[in-house]
């Protein structure tokens, strides 16, 4: 079904919208996507990052976690 839509059918979609809702409208919430699509960026390279420093630190803190009375025994 939306494989026949084409250029024309899409301009035309667009200017049913664009007579819809304004351009002012549009152009508020085009803005407000943008600011979603940044802050999803921003948290996913954040969240990449700091999932690379817990890697780093769990190598670096690594420790002997053998009750005392067992390491006497070995």
């Amino acid at each position: 079904m939306l494989n026949n839509i084409g250029l024309p059918g899409l301009l035309l979609i667009a200017v049913v919208v664009l007579v819809l809702f304004g351009r002012g409208k549009i152009s508020s919430l085009m803005g407000e996507v943008g600011k979603g699509i940044t802050s999803f960026k921003k948290g996913v390279s954040e969240g990449t990052k700091e999932l690379e420093d817990d890697d780093k630190d769990s190598v670096e803190t690594a420790r002997d976690v053998t009750p005392a009375d067992k390491k006497d025994k070995v």
